[in-house]
């Protein structure tokens, strides 16, 4: 029996050592006041309550009980926000009609402790609110923080005010700082409503609940505001333990003092001066502050889950779950169908059917992708494919390539229009990359059934041409119902643009108009005379010739290029070209020859000649087209009318002279009365060499000398538009240094 005494005593001095020193409430102990709930730490009475910080007295007025916290009426106590709600006193400054003279209402303070007092005044949740039309009142906290804030409302009439506006006009708003818990508020006097006082007779001062406030005119020219619960209004206080400075302290404190008893609650520090309040952890609701306190929360009572699923309540959380044949989804919350389940199922039940579809798929996306081969080698087989391949194989040294759709949908960023360099009546040009270089690749518009039947055999020979100023066709792509070309590719711009286009005057000679004019020639006699069999251009234009970075020009564009015929048979074709540039002769018998491109090459000498274009949209048509304006300038004598300006001034009569004789002759009706690209190529060799050396004699016909205002000088000396160098126009011509006939 002794020893069995000595064992429960033992373990009662055990107990009693890890026993939490706050003791815990009698049961007796009353929890509500009047309508007001006094949860635990508070407590009315001896040991209710957690410290004597947490009293609250209960007090009865007008026959009603109301808690108090010292002066300050209490409505409301929270654990989870750590607040108390009081009712605070409004000061008001006043003017005496009878007296004439200004008078003080209400508490001039608001005391709710010392520097270890459990409470603060709210700093996130009170403002210091001032009304009135010329109110200027003070608040400070001297003894404790320091603070010193200043409100100021003001108004010239009624008319200036709106209800729930506090920005200044009639009401404003000033905020506190932390770890205020006291304050005195005052009046400037000087600044008072002796003088507004038959519509502003007070004004008014006091911290309060900002969230609770909202200004009203009448608050200016009647009691109403003072009046509002008998001169009081809602202010929040922050309470907390604040025996220690944060939670990690207090948990690591010996004492048993800490505060938060509640297995599942959490400690929360303060946010306002030091200490700590308790919370409940997720799931759980009560009261931290008791042993068991905080209680598990029924989820499921409040409807968690999808309409259509399941609740489970769990000890600090709750599961959803669903019927047979869907899935919970938590992100959204719902009872979605349970594919994987349906899909077991469809599987299970009818396999086979599946199998049997997704082998007609495949089937007949195998079936498809074969038609489409095939369709593609129809196209290959029509466009001479064949042919290039056995030439290639039996030529290995020829630098041509047979591309694919694919590779060029690749270069082109599938045929992107950000990519197009241009459009023509035969088809889009695009700029492609292919191993990392440039090309130009054409999609041509149409091409008639000879082209089909021989494309093939055409692009071998044109892949052959290989002359500095023509355009290096690459490669062609086959396999499609309209062939792509792919060409070398050239960075600057056109003779249509340095002609026509901005700033051409100031960019260009015509020195270097004339170059190019001669290297387009040379490529086009190539063309003509050297290339095997011979090959017809059909669209020469100024907008045909590219120029490389050196401004070396390269004829191109042979989307309405055909091969000309071996034989003197008759070789018909439909129409094509450029309007301005087309043979008449062509556009009368459709018979397309190498004439054609020597008349679209004399337009390009009128272009370069006048600087004008070679169609207009107005006038009649003789004033439309240039070759007409010309051929009328010439027959008239009146070719310096037509003459761009600068080229009078700066080249001479004959080359000019020799010029437009050369484009008359380029545009004759008469095909077989026009040279050939080879003899204009040479004419303009000529040419150029006397713009290089003026003193090389050129012979003209008289009839385009005296079109310049000269008189024939055939077989005489002439006089060139510049002079010797040494002598001018006002001395005489030295004989040794006079130009002679050839």
């Amino acid at each position: 029996m002794q020893v069995f005494l000595k064992l429960c005593l033992g373990l009662v001095l055990l107990v009693a050592q890890y026993a939490p020193g706050i003791a815990v409430p009698s049961s007796d102990c009353p929890r509500q006041c009047g309508t007001v709930e006094i949860p635990y730490p508070f407590g009315i009475g001896a040991n209710c309550s957690l410290s004597v910080g947490f009293n609250i007295s209960c007090k009865v007025q007008d026959g009603v009980s109301r808690p108090f916290k010292g002066d300050f009426e209490v409505l409301d106590i929270s654990l989870t926000h750590g607040t108390l709600r009081v009712f605070n006193y409004i000061t008001a400054y006043c003017y005496n009609a009878s007296t004439t003279s200004m008078k003080f209402f209400g508490r001039y303070d608001g005391y709710v402790g010392r520097p270890s007092s459990l409470y603060r005044l709210s700093d996130v949740q009170n403002k210091f609110t001032v009304i009135g039309c010329n109110a200027l009142a003070f608040i400070s906290d001297y003894n404790g923080t320091g603070y010193q804030g200043l409100g100021v409302a003001t108004c010239r009439n009624l008319s200036d005010l709106a209800d729930g506006s506090c920005s200044g006009m009639g009401c404003s708003q000033t905020a506190i700082p932390k770890r205020m818990y006291y304050y005195d508020t005052t009046f400037l006097k000087g600044v008072n409503t002796s003088e507004i006082w038959e519509f502003n007779p007070c004004s008014y001062a006091v911290l309060m609940e900002a969230a609770t406030f909202r200004f009203n005119t009448t608050y200016i020219n009647t009691n109403k505001f003072n009046d509002t619960y008998n001169g009081r209004v809602p202010m929040i206080l922050d309470w907390a333990v604040r025996d220690v400075k944060s939670c990690d302290v207090a948990k690591q404190n010996n004492t048993g003092t800490y505060a938060c008893l509640s297995s599942n609650s959490d400690c929360v520090d303060s946010t306002n001066d030091q200490g700590y309040t308790c919370n409940c952890t997720n799931g759980y609701e009560g009261n931290p502050y008791l042993q068991d306190g905080c209680k598990d929360v029924n989820e499921c009572s409040h409807g968690p889950c999808p309409s259509d699923g399941y609740c489970h309540n769990i000890v600090g959380e709750y599961r959803c779950s669903c019927r047979l044949g869907k899935k919970y989804v938590k992100e959204s919350n719902t009872c979605n169908p349970n594919t994987g389940l349906i899909i077991g199922v469809i599987m299970g039940l009818f396999g086979v059917m599946v199998i049997i579809m997704i082998i007609v798929f495949w089937g007949q996306r195998i079936i498809q992708t074969e038609k489409l081969n095939k369709v593609k080698q129809e196209y290959f087989r029509q466009h001479g494919g064949l042919i290039l391949f056995d030439r290639m194989k039996s030529e290995q040294g020829l630098a041509f390539t047979i591309f694919s759709e694919a590779q060029l949908i690749r270069a082109t960023d599938n045929f992107n229009s950000s990519r197009i360099l241009g459009k023509g009546g035969h088809g889009t040009v695009y700029k492609g990359i292919i191993n990392n270089m440039p090309v130009a690749i054409k999609r041509c518009a149409v091409v008639d059934e000879r082209q089909k039947k021989e494309f093939g055999q055409e692009m071998l020979i044109l892949s052959q041409i290989n002359h500095k100023h023509v355009v290096k066709l690459l490669g062609c792509c086959l396999e499609v119902e309209v062939p792509i070309l792919v060409y070398e590719f050239v960075l600057n711009d056109t003779l249509f643009e340095l002609i026509h286009g901005k700033n051409h005057a100031l960019q260009i000679s015509f020195s270097t108009l004339l170059r190019i004019a001669h290297e387009a020639a040379e490529g086009l006699s190539f063309l003509h005379s050297f290339a095997s069999p011979p090959i017809i251009h059909g669209d020469v234009k100024t907008s045909n010739i590219l120029l490389d970075d050196n401004y070396m020009a390269k004829v191109s564009d042979f989307g309405a290029s055909i091969l000309a015929p071996s034989d003197k048979e008759q070789f018909i074709t439909m129409v094509k070209g450029t309007c301005g540039y087309l043979d008449p002769e062509y556009m009368q018998t459709c018979q397309l020859t190498d004439k054609s491109d020597v008349y679209s090459f004399g337009v390009i000498l009128l272009e370069i000649l006048t600087g004008q274009l070679p169609l207009k949209l107005e006038g009649s048509e003789k004033q439309r087209s240039l070759a007409l304006i010309f051929l009328s300038a010439m027959k008239e004598n009146n070719l310096n009318d037509v003459l761009v300006s600068h080229v009078k001034v700066q080249e001479s009569k004959e080359l000019l002279a020799g010029l437009a004789d050369l484009a008359k002759k380029c545009l004759d009706m008469c095909g077989d009365n026009r040279p050939s690209m080879k003899e204009v190529a040479d004419e303009l060799n000529r040419l150029r060499k006397l713009s290089l050396h003026p003193w090389v004699r050129l012979d003209v016909e008289p009839e385009a000398e005296n079109l310049l205002g000269r008189e024939s000088t055939r077989g005489y000396d002439i006089e060139l538009s510049g002079y010797p160098v040494g002598e001018s126009e006002n001395q005489p011509i030295n004989p040794r240094s006079s130009y002679y006939a050839r």
